[in-house]
Order: structure tokens, then sequence, then C-alpha cells
């Protein structure tokens, strides 16, 4: 019997492995490979002795978000103590929020080097999804990469989830390589979308692994959903704007494309898959949402380069069919290279990210609803941001059937300064910031961007503050910054 049959067992006695206070580095990134059945198996034992009157809870790291079986089933059963560095599950989100769960977020670019170099503990246990492990001690990552190869390295004890789903539809994908640490880093050499550096396979210390467990589960992706006439208006300003920008010789042809998670992210990809006029594309992005397939299918996909493929459950099945073939347009890599600086900035990317709210000087808020309620988290919106060779930030000008205006006088919360955006989309328009003194910036905004149910009142707190603020260089008023999102707080709608 080889060591890997002699680690088999069941996910309630891996579970039973795990203590009170263990520090667990999970693999997975926004919903792609994730464990599922040792995260199920450790809440159903955190309820069994919470019932006892035992105290039972874990910090969680992963490299982004997780599942439902993961995020989800932890916090409803009260196991989570600390959560980082990012979320998307509704039940943790209200355990953050009510401050039964502490929440860290941060920069995912810079959540492996925090562990690497001791700033943050390290994970006591690793809990990783394979899909394949080899006799050697190698093994091959599911449906992401995020942060799995420092968790493996630096917990002292390793739980293997295999998912026997995915058969050899992951082998050919990865890359294991990992930025060194400072200081005198040499560069990691890659220069286009494409470029590999390291290993398909992990090598993993065999003696650290405690347990192996098989499951069978699909990642818990909603279903997709073609975009609205709301994003597809997005979608199509943000192509006609990159190809005026490309007929003017201010934006080379060739560069590769970063696109954020959500419906108006969804919506460029299906845009550029509609679009006659575009050749081939490549993508160096952190999730590969399912948009990526009718570019595949329409032969205008190059490379997808990321550290995550995100399908929904009917686009999982498909690639595991067609994996032979389709695979080698895919590179999953560790979230310190697919969100470096240092690499954005070299391949050159035109980036695409979500804001919650934006505000008419140019700062984005990602992540805190009314400056205080957390979302999600700031993700890896940053890293693409600052460093990108383009930059766009998307919302829809309202939400909430138009109570709510995604642009504002101020944000309530500030993850990306005016010095780190450069346009703005909405379906009013687009607003390219790029040279522009702040005054001009705010009107360049309102005009094109903001809703015209709240375009006047916009331009009355601009004329306002350029008559009362201290100082004109950003002329915001203190005493009526938060007007606008302190009468939703009172009455449900930002409208007058």
């Amino acid at each position: 019997m080889n060591w890997i049959e002699g680690k088999k067992c069941s996910a309630e006695d891996a579970a039973s492995m795990i203590h009170d206070g263990d520090n667990l580095g999970v693999s997975g990134f926004t919903l792609a490979g994730y464990p599922k059945a040792v995260p199920l198996a450790i809440a159903a034992r955190a309820e069994k002795l919470h019932a006892a009157g035992e105290p039972f809870q874990v910090t969680l790291y992963a490299g982004a978000s997780t599942g439902d079986s993961c995020d989800g089933a932890l916090a409803r059963a009260g196991a989570l103590k600390l959560r980082m560095p990012y979320q998307s599950n509704p039940s943790l989100r209200k355990g953050i929020n009510d401050g039964s769960i502490r929440y860290i977020d941060a920069h995912l670019g810079k959540m492996g080097y925090l562990v690497r170099t001791g700033a943050v503990p390290a994970p006591t246990v690793a809990v990783i999804e394979v899909s394949a492990i080899l006799p050697d001690g190698r093994v091959c990552l599911s449906t992401s990469g995020g942060n799995s190869v420092c968790y493996l390295e630096m917990a002292p004890k390793i739980i293997l989830e295999l998912n026997t789903r995915l058969g050899d539809s992951c082998i050919g994908m990865h890359d294991d390589a990992l930025p060194e640490l400072p200081p005198h880093a040499k560069p990691l050499p890659v220069y286009s979308a494409g470029d590999r550096v390291g290993n398909d396979f992990v090598r993993i210390d065999t003696n650290k692994v405690i347990a192996i467990v098989e499951n069978d589960a699909f990642d818990e992706v909603t279903p997709f959903v073609e975009p609205d006439e709301v994003s597809k208006n997005i979608g199509e300003r943000i192509l006609d704007f990159i190809r005026f920008e490309e007929s003017h010789g201010r934006l080379p042809k060739g560069m590769a494309y970063q696109s954020g998670v959500g419906k108006v992210a969804n919506a460029v990809l299906c845009a550029m898959a509609d679009d006659d006029r575009l050749g081939r594309i490549d993508l160096f992005t952190e999730v590969i949402q399912e948009a990526v397939l009718p570019l595949l299918k329409k032969g205008k996909l190059g490379v997808a380069s990321g550290t995550a493929l995100t399908l929904s459950q009917a686009a999982q099945q498909e690639f595991v069919q067609n994996a032979s073939e389709w695979k080698k347009h895919f590179v999953l890599r560790q979230q310190e290279v697919s969100n470096s600086p240092d690499i954005i900035r070299r391949v050159g990317v035109i980036s695409m990210n979500t804001a919650l709210e934006a505000d008419i000087f140019g700062n984005v808020n990602s992540s805190l609803v009314c400056g205080s309620a957390m979302m999600n988290g700031i993700g890896g919106a940053a890293d693409f941001a600052r460093h990108c060779a383009l930059g766009f930030f998307l919302t829809p000008s309202v939400a909430k059937g138009g109570a709510i205006s995604s642009i504002v006088p101020y944000v309530s919360h500030v993850d990306h300064t005016e010095h780190d955006t450069q346009i703005f989309v909405t379906e009013q328009g687009l607003a390219d910031l790029r040279g522009l003194p702040t005054e001009e910036r705010a009107r360049l905004i309102i005009k094109n961007c903001v809703h015209p149910d709240f375009k006047d009142e916009m331009t009355d707190f601009l004329e306002y503050g350029l008559r009362h603020a201290k100082g004109l260089h950003q002329p915001l008023p203190l005493d009526r910054a938060f007007e606008m999102h302190l009468r939703f707080l009172t009455t449900g709608n930002m409208k007058k």
C-alpha cells in the first residue's frame, strides 16, 4: 500500500484532526477550486461541540471567496473566528457586519506575501482541493491556483481533497511559480499572458499529509445570466473607446485584458465575442469567468491567464468534456503572480473593474455600503487599477430601482483614490479623466456618467464646494459631503 492509500479517510475523520484555534489555509479563489467535504464536516463538528458547551472556532484564510459549503457552512455553524482576505457569502457577510466574525479585508495580491513573511500567522493546517495526486509527492491543483502553493509550503499539516470528478481536465493548466521574496528578488520572466515559468504539478512534503478525502462535488457557481441592456450598453462603450484610442495611436494593439467579477464585466467579454472587428485576444486577469467560453468557441481566445476558472455547473461539465482541446488556452497561476504589480505593468493590461460607488472627484468604493457595512471586499481591483496600462471602473448609474445613485458627491469609503482611476463608465456615458484637474474631472463625470435624476444635485454640490470649501484644489464641502448617504439611511432613497 502506497502513502496515498494509507492517508485516505472520511471527511468526518479529517475534520476530527482540526482543533479549536487552528488557522486553516484553504484553496479556492472566487468560488473555484475550494474544499467542499472537509469544511462541511468541520461545521458539523463545531455545532456538536457548541451544543456540548465546548469552544470551537478557527481562522480561515483562502485566496478569495469560497462556496457556501465552505464559507457559508462554517459561518452558520459559528465556527469562524476570523476570515481573510475576501468573501462573498451572505451568511459570512452577516457575521462580519454583526461583529460575530472578525474580518481582514486585504489586497489579494499581497495575501501570500503576508503569510510567507510572517506578517500574519501561518496556517496550522492547509486544506487544499486537488485534481490529481502522484505517488512521488506531486499534486495537481483543481480549478484555482489562489494561495494554495503558499499554504502547502507554510502549513505543518496538510489535508488534501481529491476531486474525482475532474479527472485529468486540470493537468496542464497550472503554473506553480511564486515570486522570490525581497530583498534583491529576481523578477519572474512573464512577459505575456501565455508565458509559463513554473511547474504544472506542486511538489509537497508527503510527511505533512494527515488525510486525503475524496469528493466529486461541483464548484458552487451560480448559472451564467445573459447581460442585461444596461450592462451591454456599458460593454459597447468600453469597446468603442478602446477602438478609438487604437485608431489614434494612443493604445497599442495586442494588449491583454483583465475583467473583474460580475454581470457588467461579463457583458464586456460577451461584447468582445460578438464584435467581428476584434481579432484574437488574450486575458491576463484573476478570475476567468464563464463569459470567456463564447470567445473560445468562436476562435477568438488566445490565452486566458488567471488564478481561477469560475464556471457554472453546466459549464464545468462542458469544460471537463472538452478539456483536452480547450485547456491549452488557459494558464492558472498563483495569485501572487496573477495579481503581481510588476507583471501587470510588464504585460500591459487593459483593466475593467466594477465600482460599488464612485464620486465626482474620481475616488472609488469597492467594499463598504454607506461606509460601514461590508459587501465583499476590495478584492484584486487595486492590484490592477494602479498598475494597468488603461483602467476602467464600471457601474450602472443607479441601483435599487433608481433610489441609489452609484455616482455620489463623495464616496463613503475610499478603496481606490483619484490617483489610481482613469476612466469611469456608466450606461449614461464615459468619462476619460486622464490629464484633467479636479474641477474638470468632476464636471465631466457629472455630464457623462450621472443619471439625469441626480445631475442637478451633483452640480449644485460642486458649485457649493467651489464657493465654500476650504481650498479649491478639491472643492469638497465637508458639511454636505454625505447628504445623499444620510438621506438614504433615513428614507431609503437618495433623491430629494
